[in-house]
């Protein structure tokens, strides 16, 4: 579900303007941040914790040179999905919600591709004395 989504279902379930319903999205989102920023934890009983854990700092490599980079300290936002969230997700869901899922998220069969004219598959062999550009 994105943002947009979001906003619109609000907007059908309290019969709000989208304009409005949008407002009140911003405003939860814009509060869970401050409150983030702040250091604050959020709880939601049933949906789960937000929290922020902190990471100290440490020297990291450069994966593409080798070189040593320093790694400031960070904080992130850590998310804990609730007892009931998970219990609703992994509960509600059954061989037969499953299979309409299954039926609806795949797509119609193609035809298949004619065969392309196969070439005898040869093995290749790294060999230790040959530079990357050769391989």
């Amino acid at each position: 579900m994105t943002k947009s989504e979001l906003i619109e279902r609000v907007a059908q379930e309290s019969g709000l303007p989208k304009g409005r319903a949008e407002m009140v999205v911003n405003t939860i989102f814009d509060s869970m941040t401050s409150a983030l920023i702040a250091g604050d934890g959020i709880e939601i009983r049933g949906f789960g914790s937000f929290t922020v854990r902190l990471y100290k700092s440490y020297e990291g490599r450069n994966p593409r040179t080798g070189d040593v980079v320093h790694v400031a300290p960070k904080r992130l936002p850590f998310f804990k999905v609730g007892k009931e969230l998970r219990e609703r997700v992994n509960g509600s869901w059954d061989a037969e919600a499953e299979a309409e899922v299954e039926a609806a998220s795949t797509p119609a069969p193609r035809p298949a591709p004619a065969p392309a004219p196969s070439k005898p598959h040869t093995p290749r062999r790294r060999d230790e004395s040959l530079s990357e550009d050769v391989i």
